[in-house]
């Protein structure tokens, strides 16, 4: 990476991190008061959204957006490749409004988690599968219920370049008990916002919203299906994105 490039990341983490300090201490004051759909807007789509056009203007890096018609018009589950912290930012901008399944712990820190907390995220223990299993079936259905999409990232965490972790089923078991489908993104953020490190690299982000998938029938069964297909899609259009069109290497993660 450049000196310049360089610079220009410093830049944006400083900038990055003193309009979420900023903003949390607004949101703090003004978004309890407003109904859940505001405040959704003010406090992560609007600061999201920030975060992705700085990066954009910062440190160039770009995106480009494949599949929207395939997006539903009634909330459903995302399931989502996970490889970097861009694809958080963007998808929680881009849907509204949105709950993200994440870690209990983020939401003690202070001012960042204090924020999240008033916008209805599923907060699990992942430290107890099995009730974190249980809490995502009964808060994400109440979410869907409410006209709310449900972010998952079903790989449980940021999986490298050229690998995909294997999918948890906790994502389509809500989106088939819930008579919804799932909504698979892929995406190739981590080649520019690398997984581990600070180094950012100007390029375009593609993301690709694949096909809405419905369950073939109920129950166990059908839930595994339906997880295989998304997987399936996920892999297959990783290895796409990846240019020379390089297989895409299985890994065991640690997936809710």
């Amino acid at each position: 990476m450049s000196v310049l490039q360089s610079l220009r990341t410093v830049l944006f983490y400083f900038l990055l991190a003193f309009s979420a300090f900023a903003w949390c201490l607004v949101c703090m004051v003004f978004a309890p008061f407003m109904p859940f759909r505001q405040r959704y807007r003010f406090v992560i789509q609007a600061w999201c959204g920030f975060a992705v056009r700085l990066a954009r203007v910062v440190v160039g890096l770009r995106y480009e957006v494949s599949g929207q018609e395939n997006i539903p018009q009634q909330p459903c589950v995302i399931l989502a490749k996970h490889q970097s912290t861009w694809e958080t930012f963007f998808l929680s901008a881009y849907f509204e409004p949105l709950s993200q399944v994440l870690k209990r712990e983020l939401l003690y820190v202070p001012f960042f988690g204090w924020a999240m907390a008033l916008l209805r995220p599923i907060a699990i223990d992942r430290s107890n599968p099995k009730a974190a299993l249980k809490q995502l079936a009964k808060q994400g259905d109440e979410r869907l219920k409410q006209g709310v999409w449900v972010l998952i990232f079903p790989e449980g965490t940021r999986v490298p370049v050229g690998q995909i972790g294997k999918f948890s089923r906790g994502g389509t078991a809500l989106a088939v008990n819930a008579g919804l489908p799932v909504l698979p993104v892929a995406h190739n953020a981590g080649e520019f916002w690398p997984r581990e490190g600070w180094a950012k690299h100007p390029g375009t982000i593609k993301v690709v919203f694949g096909p809405a998938m419905y369950a073939e029938g109920e129950g166990p069964r059908a839930i595994a299906a339906l997880n295989e297909r998304a997987f399936e899609w996920v892999r297959q259009t990783q290895e796409a994105l990846s240019g020379e069109h390089a297989p895409v290497e299985v890994t065991s993660t640690a997936a809710l």
